[in-house]
């Protein structure tokens, strides 16, 4: 049977929370007029400072005990984090909501056939299946089985959306070479330093803040930094210690159902039969991979 039971109800409901927040940043971001980079750099600064707050009032101590090699490898891996938000970023400018999100969500079958590569793990025949469905389902996604190649800038679209998946898959698989920091102290310094690392990269490619801004861009951008990213976060590394690894990596397929269900209601993107089929392929592969069965004694 699946073993998913045991868990506290609160730790349920904040993971539960913090996965709709996350599915519903792509709806967001359309209404936001600043470039992909920026928009990065404004969510790691804005979200690192929040919970830096929010440690500060925990009592956490933050870097009390983290070695320099530690420190500089959750670095990179916020650089890595912070292009991976521009792709993102970029995919929900070029393609619908729905497509951008599923694109994203091949990260777990990126994970699967990059981790026997790097991580030395094996690729068992269930996750080599799973592998294979999320592929297919790609391709019905992609709309080539409807009406042949899409169109210049959705594909520009699918390629940002995969290019982001491609990029969580490294920062997933780089995280997991960096274990026993606390979590608080993890992601605050991979935030500040996605932020910090788009600097250079906002200067060079001439895309630093400008132009006027209505108090409604302004209240947009204010709830990506604070909710969909400091609040988000804190909500879902909080629910951690009350829930089994299995539940929150099951979980976690809340945020593509709400992207789909949102750009559906708000946005009006429809999606086609193949479409879903392709959707329901990929969120299902992926979580099919997540889930262990355990033999009822």
């Amino acid at each position: 049977m699946i073993e998913i039971n045991k868990n506290h109800p609160k730790s349920l409901a904040m993971l539960t929370l913090s996965m709709i927040i996350f599915g519903s940043i792509g709806i967001f971001r359309r209404f936001i007029p600043l470039s992909s980079a920026a928009l990065a750099g404004f969510r790691g600064t804005a979200g690192a400072l929040f919970l830096f707050i929010v440690a500060k009032m925990r009592g956490i101590r933050l870097a009390n005990h983290i070695g320099g090699r530690k420190v500089l490898w959750l670095v990179i891996t916020g650089a890595v984090m912070g292009f991976n938000w521009i792709l993102l970023f970029e995919a929900y400018n070029y393609t619908s909501v729905a497509t951008a999100t599923l694109c994203y969500y091949m990260q777990p079958t990126i994970v699967i056939l990059l981790a026997p590569i790097f991580l030395h793990d094996k690729l068992s025949l269930k996750k080599g299946v799973c592998v294979l469905l999320s592929l297919i389902g790609m391709i019905f996604v992609s709309g080539i089985i409807e009406s042949g190649m899409p169109e210049p800038t959705e594909a520009r679209g699918i390629l940002f959306g995969l290019g982001a998946a491609l990029l969580y898959a490294v920062v997933v698989m780089m995280n997991k070479a960096i274990p026993g920091i606390d979590a608080y102290e993890k992601t605050i310094i991979q935030l500040l330093s996605a932020a910090v690392f788009l600097i250079p990269y906002l200067l060079l490619a001439g895309q630093m803040v400008t132009g006027s801004w209505t108090g409604m861009d302004i209240f947009m951008l204010l709830i990506v930094g604070i909710i969909h990213t400091g609040i988000a976060y804190m909500l879902y590394f909080g629910s951690m210690d009350g829930l089994k690894t299995q539940t929150v990596a099951i979980f976690s397929y809340l945020d593509p159902i709400t992207a789909l269900i949102l750009s559906a209601l708000i946005l009006h993107e429809s999606m086609s039969v193949f479409g879903m089929f392709g959707a329901l392929l990929i969120i299902g592969a992926a979580l099919i991979s997540e889930i262990e069965l355990k033999k009822q004694v």
